[in-house]
């Protein structure tokens, strides 16, 4: 940043970590070449092969003499381990962190540089991700995507800048973070995205790191005019999808849970076990009668237990705790 409070002078790095999604990767790759990049700011985009067994590379060739690309590797499967290796090596005073399945806006850059002189104080930024659903969603999506916008990656807090805190954070679709700030805090490899292996849609390495920084004390920033689209094929727009997703969540609760003295039945809290049961029960029923704004609310509760059962499984060790608030089941975010 310039002592005029302008980015004039300032080097940007432009970050995606990608894995076998070569033809998404080129339309992402596409609609940046249309980026309008202010006066005066020099930048790098860093794209991390993580282990790609496409055209990934044969990709980035096609718009290597239209685009700043700057190709890495990263053999060790996993997005935290992609995100680490470009934090690694980016050169730029902020990282813009997006992904392979992304269309920014023509003044994406543009709209982050007002906001990096506007908020000079700031190291955390975020804009919103819209939907770009590939066909026709199923008739019950519409009604639960605000309830389930995270399992696709979405996010709209307002028309109004506004601080971050952290019951509100972006995702890594759409996120900058000043690069020293960053680089204290690396991307946890046990979160997140772990490619060509099955396990949960729960993503959360962002989420992890951002609500640190913002417990530290580090300020952050919604930039409402930073929008990117997200695109949702069509097989995710599944029940599945929304299930494994908040199972994932669970895991990850029960990872963080502390042992309470609760009754146990096969190593695990007994109540958990009546939680889970109920609420599919209840769900199954809904599913036939009700709208879906009603059913939506009992396969998330009974996904977030099923997930914590599972991972005590995994653990082999009873603990217990207590699940996390409905509000705060939206925060981690999946590719």
């Amino acid at each position: 940043m310039t002592g005029d409070g302008t980015t004039a002078g300032v080097r940007l790095t432009v970050a995606i970590c990608t894995w076998n999604r070569c033809e998404l990767l080129r339309q992402t790759l596409e609609q940046m070449t249309r980026l309008v990049i202010p006066a005066g700011i020099d930048w790098e985009l860093l794209v991390v092969n993580n282990n790609c067994t496409d055209r990934t590379d044969d990709v980035l060739a096609e718009f290597a003499s239209r685009l700043p690309i700057r190709r890495l590797f990263e053999p060790s499967a996993g997005l935290s381990h992609a995100r680490n290796r470009a934090l690694r090596e980016a050169t730029g005073e902020y990282v813009l962190w997006t992904d392979d399945d992304v269309l920014v806006a023509e003044r994406w850059v543009a709209e982050y540089c007002a906001a990096f002189a506007q908020w000079p104080e700031a190291a955390i930024f975020g804009g919103p991700i819209d939907p770009v659903f590939v066909g026709t969603p199923p008739d019950w999506l519409p009604d639960v995507l605000p309830r389930v916008s995270a399992v696709f990656a979405l996010l709209d807090l307002g028309d109004e800048a506004r601080a971050f805190d952290a019951a509100a954070t972006p995702f890594g679709a759409n996120m900058v973070v000043r690069t020293s700030e960053q680089r204290r805090y690396p991307y946890d490899p046990t979160l997140g995205l772990s490619w060509g292996r099955p396990r949960s849609l729960l993503g959360g390495e962002e989420t992890a790191v951002l609500e640190r920084m913002i417990a530290d004390g580090i300020q952050g920033r919604w930039v409402p005019t930073a929008r990117v689209r997200h695109f949702i094929p069509t097989h995710r727009q599944r029940i599945s999808v929304i299930r494994r997703y908040f199972i994932g969540y669970g895991e990850y609760n029960a990872r963080e849970a502390k042992a309470d003295g609760a009754p146990y039945l096969f190593g695990r809290p007994r109540w958990w076990w009546r939680q889970a049961v109920e609420s599919e029960l209840r769900y199954r029923v809904r599913r036939l009668f009700s709208r879906p704004e009603a059913w939506i609310e009992d396969l998330i509760t009974s996904s977030v237990y099923w997930g914590q059962l599972r991972a005590y499984a995994s653990a082999g060790r009873p603990v217990g705790g207590t699940p996390p608030a409905a509000s705060m089941t939206d925060r981690a975010s999946p590719r």
